[in-house]
């Protein structure tokens, strides 16, 4: 060969790869015909283009190396002029003004998997105070058969005859900026370099199955509907026996048939007579600690709220829990009989509310009446 390749990019004959590639990189954004548009510079500047072409590609370096011509059969890389003259490798220009790295070479059959979400429904009280749960999972796992190999016992992956291991195939094609090498996935190996001749029956060549799994899963004191707990390496393992992702278990809270919960408090509604409000009276009530009796004041009105500190849910970030606020309701009775009448006469006369007037209150204006204020400037 007339053209010393080797020497053209300045690097030795044993170079690797990378090295080629740096070489080619450092040159290109010295002697590019927009940095640099001398006329020789322009020569030079096809001739290391045309070296990388040959030394960057494994067939074409073997052809070179051993005094073949590799660029005969494409026509050579310097023999159009112009700005894309011999322009094997467009994404590496690139590479060398951007530094985008450019993905070449086979890509690999093991990938990431998927992550998975189950949701679990739980009762308040295993909310409140947490608890272990055993969930059953229906996820993608390694396949028994082959190991993640995706080839059937006895068999393995082989190289692939079309694009020799590199993944993706070249086509030299001519546009108005000269000679344009363009390179695309194999279409037999789908970029993977290898093949598969015989794949698993078990997994189809996929490397997994699916498979119900039990798990156990701690639930912290606190969570709330739309909790999220994160199980790490739990989720779908990945094509070709890759690393598993990640299973989220989703907490639903059941509704509780006596209390609200609002954020860490729970909320509850005693309805008691009129009687019982006026004299005070104690209502055994089942909280999640256990019975408690309600302690009614005499005279509460109806609305009234009585706390019972501490007996909430607790604070999944922090200590403590929240309160148990328990509503109360005035029963006023609809059906009187003779007697009972008479005795609530009585009561009146004597609390003079034989003819109560009544206490009225402002009412609240609507929004077009506080409009119409703002506007008037009252």
């Amino acid at each position: 060969m007339a053209t010393d390749y080797y020497s053209v990019l300045g690097v030795s004959r044993d170079a690797s790869q990378d090295q080629i590639k740096k070489a080619f990189r450092r040159l290109a954004r010295e002697l590019h015909p927009d940095v640099n548009p001398d006329p020789k510079t322009q020569e030079r500047f096809k001739e290391i283009n045309a070296a990388y072409e040959v030394l960057s590609d494994p067939q074409k370096k073997q052809v070179y190396d051993l005094g073949g011509d590799p660029l005969s059969q494409s026509g050579g890389a310097g023999g159009a002029g112009g700005f894309g003259a011999g322009f094997g490798n467009f994404s590496d220009i690139m590479d060398a003004f951007f530094g985008t790295a450019s993905q070449r070479g086979p890509r690999s059959r093991t990938r990431r998997g998927q992550d998975a979400m189950i949701r679990l429904d739980i009762e308040l009280n295993e909310a409140a105070f947490g608890t272990t749960k055993d969930i059953q999972v229906d996820t993608a796992i390694v396949c028994t058969t082959c190991t993640g190999e995706g080839a059937a016992p006895g068999t393995s992956a082989q190289t692939c005859d079309m694009c020799r291991g590199r993944g993706e195939v070249s086509q030299v094609t001519r546009s108005f900026l000269g000679q344009v090498m363009t390179s695309r996935p194999c279409p037999q190996c789908q970029g993977f370099g290898t093949v598969v001749p015989t794949p698993c029956p078990e997994c189809a060549g996929d490397g997994r199955i699916r498979s119900r799994r039990t798990l156990t899963v701690k639930i912290p004191a606190g969570v709330d509907n739309g909790t999220r707990i994160q199980l790490a390496g739990e989720g779908e393992v990945g094509p070709g026996g890759g690393p598993a992702g990640d299973l989220y278990v989703e907490i639903h809270e059941l509704a509780h048939p006596v209390f609200q919960r609002r954020g860490d408090d729970l909320h509850c509604t005693v309805t008691i007579p009129m009687t019982a409000a006026a004299l005070g009276t104690k209502c055994p009530l089942e909280t999640l600690d256990g019975v408690e009796e309600i302690d009614v004041r005499p005279g509460t009105q109806s609305g009234q709220s009585i706390p019972l500190h501490q007996r909430g849910v607790t604070h999944l970030r922090g200590g403590g829990r929240g309160d148990l606020i328990v509503h109360v309701e005035v029963q006023t009775p609809t059906k009187l009989d003779p007697e009972q009448e008479e005795l609530l006469r009585r009561l009146a006369k004597l609390r003079g509310e034989e003819r109560p007037t009544g206490q009225f209150q402002p009412g609240q204006q609507g929004l077009f009446s506080r409009l119409k204020d703002a506007f008037n400037g009252r």
